[in-house]
């Protein structure tokens, strides 16, 4: 019938012309109606007095609405001082635009066709077009929370670590849990293996810094104001050499914004292009519109800025390295886990977690769901190793044997396992010959044959410390059982993969899996962190597939979401890019290279990044974003000396905490939290970046995040502030689409498969939907099983990319062979002769390691600096927060928060060290204050701190003093793995240590 209607309307403009006549002559009683009814509505029309008009581009037909002291009043004639106008092509275009049901791609399709255009101020024109909005939806806004009796309202929200319950009374937060489902949600899924049932529980569960979060919504940190640096005038002296000691003084809104769009005007103007840099932490407050991939990315993108390319922080050696052995680029180089957590169960005898402590970095978003799953590993007998220096918190709570390597020592203990199952006759030989491609040449280098160097089980141990029979006694056992082979909290994330040797052993993790029948019954990759049977069809965007970006470049909007969800689409006109971990080099000395990480192909990290770009303006403008470099990038202290350069003419930063960068600013916007504003998300949902992330939870849950409190102080939430910034630049109606939060929250919705379960006011009043498991018989095969089998690929993903076979579509694997490959066709393509990083795999020592004798003697101890647990990155960590509390993450001592260095008692004892003793550690890079645990938990040699301070505290001037805040990656090197990347080698970081005494020495 709409078919029908639009095609009658298309043909005969005077129809349309009565139509639309008819149409907005009745408008003026929805409005009246709205007035009266719906109080989001009436608090709108508060906002602005306003003439705005609908007419037609001749003017022969018009439609004015006067808004005034909140009265409106109506008129059908044209009015030459409107305040904006909404001006349609023909009647029958604007018919079709206004007449029910409101198509979003045929007024998206108009907007471009210039059917539609828009006259006047922008900041009347967003207002208008979001009154315009709400119109088309008739009735009242849905009701949302439920009433627990008190005065309390429990609403929904999502988290990095979970989704929560959030109970608020009288307009705050009182308590934040994790949720429980009730008896109308879905029911959870079972598992036989081995004569039991596993089924867990009808709940989430949330990761241990989720408990801290009303504290730090309400810390005495929270940014509530803009912010100007006192001795920062734009129109004067800047004194760019004192940011980071500067103070700060309270400012308007206007003047915040004001300064901020003159300076990106300024800029543009006298450099041109290329002259704003923006960047962000790797990660934000969740939720699909404030993510840092959604609206972020449409105001920089409008506004033409050098982006600055993401290093592949936690997969470094997997996607520099593993990748180019048997492909997975959509995964950065490292495994997918479909249907492992049952394989595992009904079939692994034994699981090696190497360099691998889920307990702690829950898989990035998994919270304790893999918990219970590697409990129930225990139960049925699957035997644990653990290979990591540190004695960490999956090897304690799990128990098994610990094999305590000196870090950094590569792939010095996989070789040697590899030579015991070669001279011992332990692998797979006809899998070795069916499904890989190389192994005769690798052979002979482990054998010795092409180096005169055996990598025996003796000859590791030189490397690593640890004893010839005891990787003698792994191997065979190995070798004898059906084992998963977990490298990485995640498969392929975090650990000994971010040092200087971590792309070789990232590498040889692949070829050991390779020798063991990658894919057949018990013998894979995972730790049950990864692989719950959850219905993966049903489908809902991850955050990285870009919200309302419109972003094809930076995001992953284009693999499902360009048909689902229509919007404007953004295109930065700017192809500059700096890499990330050369932001401080791009600044100080206006020159930079690095290679960029491209999901697509293996071959995309190929294309040197060079800066400037030819024809490109260095950067003058940096638009920071989100958590803190000091606490996450290596050796840190550039960053605050890139600052504090008058290369560096103007710097914002928008922020929710006083913290890290944000005390660099010349200008701060504060930020709200998830909890005051709108948004919608899936928990663990990363789509568009890690592909099926959410597979790590037992249960596939979507949540609608009420805005739970009214943003505090005169903060806004990311989306606002954008949209109050791109109306002074005259970019707000495109930006917006005059659409609010609300709004961009139920465009995510209908584009998803929600809407097929549930209806919006359903989802908006409850807050969650549970995505029922499927049936047993529909469950995800197993990951790499079609593969051991020689068959078609069958599971649920379309990465490899087409072009990327060399045979027929989903038949073998993203190498030029389609095999696992232990000589690398790419690399042996691109660089066969690179030192740094030859095609097959070999021991190549570390560039900062006992190796390297001269340093090593100045600087005796390892310093290893993992995710922490009780913090994400900097986001949870400080701020006066009650995870400071947790005696594993700071120790309150002499009134000051201290982070923490765990060393051996060996060690603390020549260096007369105690426990809670305030220490030094240093090196050339730098010097942080620390409080001491002494513990058994890590070797000698080795010291343990992790990185993720949000607290940057120097004693003296930043950049060149001691750090008493915790930033450890102060000290950890900025040079690449190697020199074709652009990567982190941040666990690969000699130190010394010495008590502390004080002072600023």
């Amino acid at each position: 019938m709409s078919e029908f209607i639009i095609r009658t309307l298309t043909r005969s403009e005077s129809l349309s012309a009565f139509i639309l006549k008819t149409m907005l002559s009745g408008m003026k009683y929805v409005l009246l109606f709205k007035k009266f009814t719906d109080p989001l509505f009436r608090k709108i029309l508060k906002q602005k007095n306003c003439k705005a008009q609908i007419r037609l581009k001749d003017n022969s037909l018009a439609y004015s609405f006067i808004f005034y002291n909140n009265k409106i009043s109506f008129g059908n004639k044209p009015i030459n001082d409107a305040d904006v106008s909404v001006i349609f092509r023909n009647a029958s275009s604007a018919a079709i635009l206004v007449t029910a049901p409101f198509d979003h791609l045929k007024q998206i399709n108009a907007m471009k066709n210039f059917q539609i255009d828009i006259e006047g101020s922008d900041e009347y024109a967003v207002w208008f077009m979001q009154i315009l909005g709400i119109l088309k939806k008739v009735g009242l806004n849905p009701c949302y929370g439920t009433p627990m009796g008190r005065g309390v309202t429990r609403y929904t929200n999502n988290t990095n670590g979970g989704p929560v319950f959030v109970y608020v009374k009288d307009g705050k937060i009182i308590r934040i849990t994790p949720i429980e489902f009730d008896e109308k949600d879905a029911k959870p899924w079972t598992i036989k293996a081995r004569g039991k049932s596993f089924t867990p529980p009808s709940k989430g569960t949330v990761n241990p810094y989720v408990f801290g979060l009303k504290s730090l919504i309400y810390s005495p940190d929270r940014l509530l104001y803009p912010m100007k640096r006192v001795d920062f005038n734009p129109d004067g002296e800047r004194n760019c050499k004192n940011r980071g000691t500067s103070g700060y003084e309270r400012i308007s809104w206007d003047e915040a914004l004001d300064i901020v769009a003159k300076e990106i005007q300024r800029v543009k103007k006298e450099y041109g292009p290329g002259s704003i840099m923006n960047s962000c932490g790797s990660h934000h407050t969740w939720g699909n519109i404030g993510y840092w991939l959604s609206a972020r990315n449409r105001f920089m993108n409008s506004i033409g800025s050098s982006h600055s390319s993401h290093n592949p922080d936690s997969w470094e050696g997997w996607y520099w390295g593993a990748m180019h052995h048997w492909g997975n680029s959509m995964r950065n180089g490292a495994s997918d886990t479909y249907g492992t957590i049952e394989d595992c169960l009904k079939e692994c005898e034994m699981i090696v977690f190497w360099s691998s402590d889920p307990e702690t970095t829950s898989g990035v978003y998994g919270a304790f769901e893999g918990t219970l799953r590697r409990q129930w590993a225990k139960e049925l007998g699957i035997k644990m190793v653990h290979i990591d220096p540190y004695y960490n918190h999956t090897a304690a709570l799990m128990g098994g044997k610990w094999i305590a390597p000196r870090p950094d020592t590569g792939n010095a203990m996989s070789l040697a396992i590899a030579y015991v199952w070669i001279t011992e006759d332990l692998y797979d030989k006809e899998y070795v010959r069916d499904r890989t491609k190389g192994f005769e040449k690798w052979k002979d280098y482990i054998l010795g044959k092409t180096d005169g160097i055996p990598k025996n089980p003796e000859w590791q141990e030189k490397e690593t410390n640890v004893p010839a029979k005891d990787v003698r006694a792994l191997a065979r056992e190995w070798g004898t059982k059906k084992t998963y082979l977990s490298p990485g909290g995640l498969v392929g994330f975090g650990g000994a993969c971010r040092c200087a040797t971590g792309i070789e052993w990232a590498r040889s993790m692949v070829c050991l899996m390779a020798m063991q029948g990658l894919g057949k019954p018990g013998i894979n990759m995972g730790c049950l962190q990864q692989g719950a049977p959850v219905d993966t069809s049903f489908y809902f965007p991850g955050y990285a597939e870009g919200g309302m970006s419109g972003d094809l470049d930076f995001t992953g909007l284009r693999i499902s979401m360009y048909q689902r969800m229509p919007q404007l689409p953004t295109m930065n006109t700017v192809s500059q890019v700096i890499p990330r971990l050369r932001i401080p080099e791009a600044i100080l000395y206006g020159e930079c290279e690095g290679y960029p990480t491209d999901p697509k192909s293996i071959e995309g990290q190929f294309k040197k990044i060079t800066y400037p770009a030819p024809g490109y303006s260095p950067a003058k403008l940096y638009y920071k974003y989100g958590g803190s470099h000091f606490g996450t990038m290596a050796d840190s202290n550039r960053y605050a000396r890139a600052y504090k350069s008058d290369n560096l003419e103007f710097v914002v930063n928008q922020s929710i905490w006083f913290e890290g960068e944000a005390k660099f600013a010349d200008i701060i916007l504060p930020a709200c939290t998830n909890f005051e504003r709108w948004d919608i998300g899936e928990t663990a949902n990363s789509g568009g970046y890690s592909h099926h992330q959410f597979i790590q939870w037992n249960h596939r849950i979507i949540a609608m995040q009420h805005k739970c409190i009214e943003p505090l102080g005169e903060s806004k939430s990311d989306y606002q502030i954008f949209l109050e910034l791109a109306q002074k630049l005259g970019l707000g109606a495109p930006f917006s689409e005059g659409a609010t939060e609300m709004d961009w929250c139920r465009r995510l919705f209908n584009a998803s498969d929600l809407p097929k379960v549930i209806s919006w006011n359903q989802f908006v009043k409850k807050g969650y939907y549970v995505v029922p498991a499927p049936k047993e018989e529909l469950r995800d095969p197993v990951s790499y099983r079609w593969f051991a089998e020689g068959r078609k690929k069958d599971v649920p993903e379309l990465a490899p990319l087409p072009a990327d076979y060399s045979e027929q579509w989903r038949y073998g694997l993203q190498t030029q062979s389609g095999r696992l490959e232990f000589e690398s066709s790419s690399l042996k393509r691109f660089a066969p002769d690179d030192p740094e990083r030859p095609p097959l795999p070999t021991f190549i020592p570390s560039w900062e390691g006992h190796h390297a004798k001269e340093l090593y003697e100045k600087y005796p101890l390892n310093l290893i600096s993992p995710h922490p647990r009780y913090s994400f990155h900097t986001m949870f960590d400080a701020k006066d927060g009650a995870v400071n509390d947790v005696k594993d993450h700071r120790v309150l001592i002499d009134g000051y928060y201290y982070w923490i260095l765990r060393i051996n008692s060996r060690d603390a004892q020549i260096r007369g060290i105690k426990d809670n003793d305030l220490v030094k550690i240093f090196n050339d890079r730098g010097e942080v204050i620390c409080a001491a645990q002494v513990t058994e938990r890590i070797t000698p040699g080795t010291v343990h701190s992790c990185e993720g301070s949000a607290k940057y505290d120097p004693l003296g001037e930043p950049g060149n003093s001691p750090d008493r805040g915790g930033c450890i990656n102060l000290l950890t090197p900025g040079r690449n793995i190697i020199k074709k990347s652009h990567s982190t080698a941040s666990n690969s970081c000699l130190v010394q240590i010495e008590k502390w005494t004080g002072g600023n020495k």
